[in-house]
């Protein structure tokens, strides 16, 4: 399998430069937090809801998009999503001159869908998020557009690793970074590039209980699926692993963890009231993992955590607060 190395990821940084920005790291260390998980124990949010469209999409869909001809960029792009990747695609069209067509499922949270309609996409609804990969697939063979995967393949692995490459060089001697895992584009990049930049840090994987691709792929050994995304965490819905991503995460990744929705929106109410930001559930996985089922084996460790993106509507984001359980629930 080809593997990303650090100067691929390096030029890939360089090439996307014009169309992203280097987001911030902070370090987290309030009281918030520390009543939690004591005052030995740092951690460090790599801000990535500050990324254009609010998500660390545009990396991968900018890398993907710049390897087209002049004559594929005129044709348009397609792309799936429950979101946050259509947004993605429709900037990327939007500043590299092309047209971009994206289908999601009705469930889908209005607040996205009018987003991509604000970046110039054209949004086709279906029932189903596995009706959505059908239509996709028809979109392309009939308009000729280039289909942008939501998480597949080297490209959008090496999108993907400029996150890992940023947070590498903003903090050093991490003991672990905890990565939220949707199909697992966003791990499998990242934990390429941690481990070439700091071999000893543990990369950690996390997933929604009610979307665990890709513990069941890791589990058999192959890319598995599931028949349905339950959890609140649509953004991390992914409905089955790829050969790439999964190959690249079962590489790279040290452990996977499982949190509930429950702890979801506890931790989002912890990063509310720590740090002030509205994050969708998928943005407070990390968060989630480590004051959950990964308290006690990080206790006193130097932990990275991904704020992957924040794309909710301020009343979705009160009503699921509202909804947490108490721990141990």
């Amino acid at each position: 399998m080809q593997l990303p190395t650090l100067a691929e990821i390096e030029t890939t940084r360089r090439l996307i430069d014009p169309f992203v920005v280097e987001t911030p790291v902070w370090r987290w260390q309030n009281r918030h937090l520390t009543d939690l998980l004591g005052h030995t124990t740092e951690v460090w949010l790599k801000l990535e809801l500050f990324q254009h469209t609010g998500t660390f999409k545009p990396r991968g869909a900018i890398r993907v998009m710049l390897e087209l001809d002049d004559t594929a960029r005129a044709r348009g792009v397609t792309a799936v999503s429950a979101g946050n990747h259509a947004i993605a695609v429709g900037y990327a069209a939007q500043q590299l001159d092309s047209t971009a067509k994206v289908v999601m499922p009705k469930t889908a949270n209005p607040a996205r869908v009018a987003l991509c309609r604000a970046y110039g996409a054209e949004v086709v609804l279906v029932d189903n998020v596995h009706q959505a990969f059908e239509r996709v697939r028809q979109i392309e063979a009939e308009e000729g557009r280039s289909y942008v995967h939501p998480f597949e393949g080297p490209l959008t692995a090496l999108g993907t690793a400029t996150v890992g490459l940023e947070l590498c060089r903003q903090v050093a001697g991490l003991d672990a970074v905890i990565v939220p895992i949707g199909g697992g584009g966003l791990c499998a990049g990242i934990a390429a590039a941690v481990k070439l930049l700091q071999p000893r840090c543990q990369v950690i994987g996390v997933e929604p209980e009610g979307a665990d691709t890709m513990h069941r792929s890791f589990a058999s050994g192959r890319p598995e699926a599931i028949d349905k995304v339950r959890s609140i965490a649509d953004s991390l819905g992914a409905p089955f692993a790829e050969p790439y991503s999964f190959g690249l995460c079962q590489r790279f990744v040290d452990e996977l963890v499982r949190v509930s929705d429950d702890e979801l929106r506890r931790a989002m109410g912890l990063i509310y009231q720590g740090v002030k930001l509205a994050v969708e559930p998928a943005g407070a996985a990390a968060t989630a993992a480590l004051v959950g089922p990964l308290r006690e084996k990080l206790a006193g460790r130097r932990v990275g955590l991904i704020v992957c993106g924040s794309n909710i509507d301020p009343a979705t984001f009160a009503a699921q607060v509202s909804l947490a359980g108490p721990e141990g629930a």
